[in-house]
């Protein structure tokens, strides 16, 4: 793309472990040809261990679940095995005194009930064909996304020596923009994870505190970052990533503050790309399975395909125009856009699956903004 393109600033916010059916599938009401849920013929997944009785997908209007679904990636090749039957199992076997809340994991979020995601779901562009980039838990998924590799890990970290921990020493996204000279920044909430990727130790200044976003955003449109990741608060009492047991409505605020900080801004708003996506389905059930489409497969379908963009079509579901499905990769996304750089070496080969945002506008921004209360 040339300097007719208007895309001139990418946001990323990436939270934290729901799946796309859990979140959006109630989207198929707004949407006819989205991938969701049909409240006329629910699905179902066995019971553990009678596997004779069923534990079909319920409407649910809990805001946190008390157990945190196991999705190391063991646990997540359960899951979607045999088309995606094995997600109660594989949580009753983790929780054997669980009860009724294995209900949680076929549980949905009925359309308003999330109201800044499904306000943001009905404006502007959900993709329901957006997968985790592995089978597995948040470390290596978030090293995708800034990296397009976990370096063939697929655990978390545990233990008191970290065994699950290694040296992460690749090549990095944002060695691409400095290569660039793209200008970029992180905010985070004071334990950002990217800091495990040991080419960015040399590059403090480029990590920021979130309060520091929000008065980025005030300031002059050429000024502000042209690639911007947020991380949520991942721990404490301001806990915001919605990984349960937050409460979800602690990342509908964080979403709606940032929504709004870019909308304020007209001209910012004007010439970015906002994505929020999601880093993997944290061990709740979603009706389409993994896709073999290489020797590593892809994880999950993620609500980290809520694509949400001030200059893009409103109200569409893209689909990739090739067989297959989009990968958690944004860089891949943003190759056509010549802004901004093609991805590391290792993540070129899923970039013809990818969804892209050239020449996607949309008329011009209408004047309503998001509100959350405060929790």
């Amino acid at each position: 793309m040339g300097a007719s393109d208007p895309i001139k600033h990418v946001v990323v916010l990436m939270m934290e472990n729901h799946s796309f059916d859990q979140l959006l599938g109630c989207m198929q009401q707004v949407y006819a040809e989205l991938e969701g849920i049909d409240e006329k013929k629910l699905r179902s997944n066995p019971d553990y261990p009678n596997a004779n009785n069923v534990v079909q997908q319920a409407a649910t209007k809990l805001t946190s679940i008390s157990l945190d679904p196991v999705h190391e990636h063991v646990n997540v090749l359960r899951q979607i095995a045999d088309n995606c039957s094995g997600f109660v199992s594989d949580f009753v076997q983790c929780y054997s005194q669980c009860g009724e809340t294995r209900q949680q994991v076929m549980s949905y979020y009925q359309l308003g009930s999330l109201p800044v995601l499904h306000q943001l779901a009905q404006n502007f562009t959900v993709c329901d064909h957006w997968f985790s980039s592995l089978p597995g838990p948040t470390w290596p998924n978030r090293f995708f996304v800034h990296t397009g590799t976990s370096k063939g890990n697929v655990k978390m970290p545990s233990g008191m020596y970290i065994k699950n921990e290694y040296f992460y020493d690749q090549n990095t996204i944002y060695d691409e923009l400095d290569n660039k000279h793209i200008t970029w920044g992180i905010y985070h909430h004071g334990m950002p994870h990217t800091l495990l990727l040991a080419r960015l130790w040399d590059r403090p200044g480029q990590f920021h505190r979130m309060d520091n976003f929000f008065k980025d955003a005030t300031r002059p449109e050429e000024e502000f970052p042209q690639y911007v990741f947020i991380e949520p608060s991942s721990g404490g009492t301001d806990e915001n990533d919605q990984h349960p047991p937050t409460d979800m409505r602690k990342g509908e605020y964080l979403i709606a503050q940032i929504y709004n900080a870019l909308r304020r801004n007209e001209a910012l708003w004007n010439s970015t790309l906002f994505v929020l996506l999601y880093d993997e389905h944290g061990g709740f059930y979603d009706l389409i399975m993994k896709w073999n489409l290489r020797p590593d497969t892809l994880g999950a379908r993620v609500a980290a395909a809520d694509t949400f963009v001030s200059l893009l079509q409103r109200r569409q579901v893209p689909r990739p125009g090739t067989p297959g499905p989009f990968d958690i990769d944004v860089f891949a996304s943003l190759e056509p856009n010549r802004r901004f750089p093609r991805p590391p070496t290792n993540i070129k080969t899923r970039s013809s699956r990818s969804l892209t945002f050239s020449n996607r506008r949309c008329p011009m921004p209408r004047n309503w903004r998001l509100s959350a209360t405060d929790h």
